[in-house]
């Protein structure tokens, strides 16, 4: 059944006040690379989130904030401030706010009458873990936890972050994640290429069995996605897919490469930032892993440099070759996972009309995480906080196993879904 219209604004609308925007706030969302405010008193950075137009910096003290980008004398952006003495300074009229959007110095107003204080930016916590930094934008009663995703618990030297500019709404992005039958065909031609992809056993299960069987159900924090293809001795390779609400993916791992997935974060409502990450729970990433990762292979891509757009892009029709496509080097003639995955999303337009859509099977995880979302976002109406937020809902893995026909895969793969520090993953 198709998704209707009034469903699908639901689903996509995520600005404050909005259904789906209030259930995003309660969540730690990563807002920034922790490498882009570097040090203290380093320049600031606009922040767009959930469509609210930020600013974050990193005060003497190292201290870091997130403030509403405009200061509240005239509406200039901070942006232009001086990032010194434990603040940012507008350069306009020199008013001063810290990391929590405290005014603290107005220069026309003595101080002694107390104007400063009476002045405060919207601001919202940031926190470092993991290379990231992360907001929290709901209300400060409802804060949780900070996030225990393992790849953001792991030593630094077994885990890899990056993050794109992606064209098109946060949905029809993550959408793609957890559709794992587009791998035999879009990915076709990485999985025996791409360093950091090639050589697992399991590529020879996804790429001799087109006709996977999903079983989808429900976890404490989103939905398990099993996908079923065949293997040998009328055996099962399962690939399991671990989301969690509201737009984190684990993506099953292949033979020892890195384990890796997505967070799909709304900027406004028709962009988003893709997020993606690699990490191994019990070695280091090798100086190849990590030099690919850089390179934009695997899950990650090549930047325009100083930006995080990505160099193929649809101004460019992602330098697409039809002689590769042709070939078959490219199933689709686009270079790189990344891309190829946001060539076709962005394809869709800003937002997707799911309401002409017509899913089949396949589409039984899509199906339920849309389901999931509405039914939290309204729940959230009625006070009953989502899933996800919980830390044990978070300590969580993917897994590719072989398991005998007569297993469900739940149970038979439930210790392999659970991150355990330097316990090696469930993968083929």
């Amino acid at each position: 059944m198709a998704t209707k219209h009034e469903q699908n604004e639901l689903l996509t609308r995520t600005g404050a006040g909005t259904a789906m925007g209030e259930l995003f706030r309660r969540y730690w969302i990563p807002a920034l690379l922790s490498e882009e405010l570097p040090e203290p008193d380093c320049a600031p950075v606009r922040v767009q989130l959930l469509s609210e137009r930020l600013l974050a910096f990193r005060d003497s003290s190292g201290r870091l904030g997130l403030v509403d980008e405009f200061c509240a004398h005239r509406g200039v952006s901070l942006w232009f401030g001086r990032n010194e003495e434990d603040g940012l300074r507008c350069p306009y009229h020199g008013w001063k706010y810290d990391v929590t959007g405290q005014c603290v110095d107005v220069p026309s107003e003595p101080v002694e009458n107390g104007y400063a204080t009476r002045i405060k930016l919207k601001s919202y916590p940031l926190i470092e873990r993991g290379g990231v930094l992360w907001t929290y934008m709901g209300p400060p009663e409802m804060q949780p936890e900070p996030p225990e995703f393992e790849f953001c618990t792991v030593a630094p030297e077994r885990s890899y972050v990056s993050k794109r500019f992606q064209d098109c709404n946060y949905l029809q992005a993550m959408e793609g994640g957890i559709d794992s039958s587009h791998v035999s065909f879009l990915h076709s031609g990485a999985l025996n290429h791409d360093p950091l992809f090639k050589g697992a056993k399991g590529n020879q299960y996804n790429l001799g069995d087109y006709k996977v069987k999903f079983e989808v159900v429900e976890s404490k924090g989103g939905l398990l996605i099993g996908a079923r293809r065949n293997a040998e001795n009328g055996n099962y390779y399962w690939r399991i897919t671990q989301w969690v609400m509201p737009c984190f993916t684990a993506i099953p791992p292949r033979g020892d490469h890195p384990i890796h997935g997505h967070f799909w974060i709304p900027i406004d409502d028709d962009t988003c930032w893709a997020w993606s990450y690699d990490y191994h729970p019990t070695r280091a990433l090798t100086p190849e892993e990590r030099q690919a990762m850089e390179d934009g292979k695997g899950i990650h891509v090549k930047l325009i440099p100083g930006t995080f757009i990505p160099a193929q892009n649809k101004d460019n029709d992602y330098l697409m070759d039809r002689a590769a496509q042709k070939a078959g080097t490219t199933y689709s003639g686009i270079e790189g996972i990344g891309i190829q995955d946001a060539s076709l999303q962005e394809s869709m337009g800003a937002i997707v009309d799911r309401s002409k859509e017509n899913l089949v099977a396949t589409d039984s995880g899509i199906i339920m995480a849309r389901h999931r979302l509405r039914k939290a976002a309204m729940e959230l109406q009625k006070g009953i906080q989502p899933p996800g937020r919980d830390l044990d809902e978070q300590k969580v893995r993917s897994a590719s196993i072989v398991l005998p026909p007569d297993a469900v895969f739940k149970e038979a793969a439930k210790e392999a879904l659970i991150a355990k520090p330097d316990v090696p993953a469930a993968s083929v």
